[in-house]
């Protein structure tokens, strides 16, 4: 039965030919609704559910539509050529796609019905019994983990860690999936070598986690903010130069067993 591809979910966005999140060419699915606020946060207009109009060069565009399973899916046919040339595949992204489990499910089992790869993009911010319900069709979970302590992860993102925490565990300990840890590195935030290395160890302390990589902060997002009429919350901040990223990098490759990268 095909059912599944009637179920309906919110997308903001499908990006097409991607060389991002994921293996090989990627078609990118941008999932409405997250529950975290992060202050850096370069897809604004992703935080909230409701459809919402924002000015994007001087024209105001509508940010949100409801599509099936199988709408998106004929997009994905369309794209398949570019993934069995690439090892490329479909990516979940948000937002949070955990937000709306039963459209992602969909998405990634009618993706593996078609032998398509699959990843998503999540912070691991719900109930682990929400995350099982996509493990199954799910080749790759890139999956965030912002900062080890709570109360600086709560200051900058409106939520402490520790559901997300025991979850990353619970994810490598199921088996399910590649887990590849992935850490957006912010000015102020967690751009030490020691916030970087308390993750790393962690990542390295779950069970089949060979990869870490982190994320260099950038403002590209800046303007999104300015069409939502929404202050940017990082204001002025520059990017961390590249000599601070490979030190970081450096010191992650030198003090566990984990291949490293910069962006990912």
């Amino acid at each position: 039965m095909d059912d599944y591809l009637n179920i309906k979910g919110r997308i903001f966005d499908i990006q097409r030919y991607s060389i991002h999140d994921g293996v090989g060419i990627r078609t990118i699915v941008f999932l409405k609704g997250c529950v975290l606020r992060c202050r850096w946060c370069c897809n604004p207009e992703s935080q909230r559910y409701e459809i919402e109009t924002m000015l994007v060069n001087g024209k105001p565009k509508v940010m949100g539509r409801d599509v099936t399973v199988g709408e998106v899916m004929e997009t994905v046919k369309r794209d398949m050529p570019y993934y069995d040339r690439s090892d490329g595949g479909l990516t979940l992204s948000g937002g949070e796609s955990l937000l709306q489990p039963e459209f992602a499910a969909g998405l990634l089992r009618a993706a593996k019905n078609l032998g398509v790869n699959t990843a998503m993009e999540s912070m691991g911010c719900a109930p682990f019994e929400t995350i099982e319900k996509v493990l199954p069709d799910l080749d790759t979970y890139l999956m965030d983990i912002k900062h080890m302590n709570p109360n600086k992860h709560k200051e900058f993102t409106g939520r402490e860690n520790t559901l997300m925490i025991e979850n990353a565990r619970k994810i490598a300990e199921s088996g399910a999936c590649e887990l590849i840890i992935r850490v957006p590195t912010i000015p102020t935030f967690n751009d030490t070598v020691e916030e970087i290395m308390a993750i790393a160890k962690y990542a390295e302390s779950l069970p089949g986690v060979r990869q870490i990589h982190l994320l260099p902060y950038h403002d590209y997002g800046r303007g999104k903010y300015e069409g939502l009429n929404r202050p940017y919350p990082m204001g002025d901040l520059g990017r961390i130069p590249d000599e601070q990223m490979e030190r970081l990098k450096n010191a992650v490759l030198s003090g566990t067993s984990l291949h490293c990268q910069i962006g990912g």
